[in-house]
């Protein structure tokens, strides 16, 4: 590209635009949107690509004015957005499945900062996110994601993103799917807790000088965190799958 051209306006909109593709990303995307990254690094992360994309960059296929260019960037951050939020619902299983958990194991009450997303949180939800976050890794997600979006800019151009309806109806789905796979992950400790209330309850009635607070929560505790320790690696592999599935989803935004 000639160095007396860069600076013309459509080029400049077009590096402000794949800026902004860039920038939803960072702050939408699970690996990338941690609490614990300052957003001054998620911005130089977003400059950075932008320097590293930009010779690809397409050209704009938009008149230059105001009306249009505040539209192109909402289009920009929508489609980040949109990305992030895909993802989110299929991460959120195991947080979700995690505070099912902790309910069970009498662990609700005892909560503090998720250092991913800045909220309270369960133990067991932490423990599970965290374990959930290095999954991630494993799967190479942060590579996947600068993969789609350098796609991304030849199959959508800069500011063209709109929402279809099929957007809306994956999103409608992948909701109600965070509950029922997330319920599927904690049902083996919620059937455990379940029986164990039971031959609980069973035992007081037959032995009244039991003491449940004594001994049966420590007991409900160990067989919980056993049975977790267990279908900690099936509940990884499930994680991995609706990650896949809706990585695979992304494509047809194309």
């Amino acid at each position: 590209m000639n160095i007396s051209t860069i600076f013309l306006d459509r080029h400049v909109v077009g590096f402000l635009l794949l800026f902004f593709r860039f920038a939803a990303l960072f702050i939408a995307v699970p690996i990338f949107s941690h609490q614990s990254i300052p957003a001054i690094v998620k911005a130089a992360m977003a400059f950075f690509f932008t320097i590293i994309f930009y010779p690809i960059m397409p050209a704009l296929t938009f008149e230059i004015n105001t009306l249009n260019l505040v539209l192109a960037i909402f289009g920009e951050f929508m489609f980040g957005l949109v990305i992030g939020l895909v993802l989110q619902l299929s991460f959120n299983i195991i947080t979700f499945a995690g505070g099912q958990i902790s309910f069970v194991m009498g662990f609700s009450m005892a909560s503090a900062i998720d250092p991913q997303t800045g909220v309270s949180m369960p133990i067991i939800s932490q423990f599970l996110s965290l374990m959930a976050l290095m999954t991630l890794f494993t799967l190479n997600l942060d590579q996947w994601m600068i993969l789609y979006i350098s796609k991304s800019l030849s199959a959508i151009p800069l500011g063209g993103f709109l929402i279809s309806k099929h957007v809306f109806t994956y999103i409608v789905h992948a909701a109600s799917n965070m509950f029922l796979v997330g319920f599927m992950i904690a049902f083996p400790v919620l059937a455990l807790s379940w029986l164990s209330d039971i031959m609980f309850g069973m035992l007081m009635k037959t032995m009244p000088q039991f003491n449940l607070l004594v001994i049966g929560f420590p007991i409900k505790i160990m067989l919980s965190l056993l049975v977790l320790i267990v279908t900690l690696g099936s509940m990884m592999f499930i994680l991995q799958q609706q990650m896949q599935h809706a990585f695979n989803f992304l494509q047809t935004l194309f």
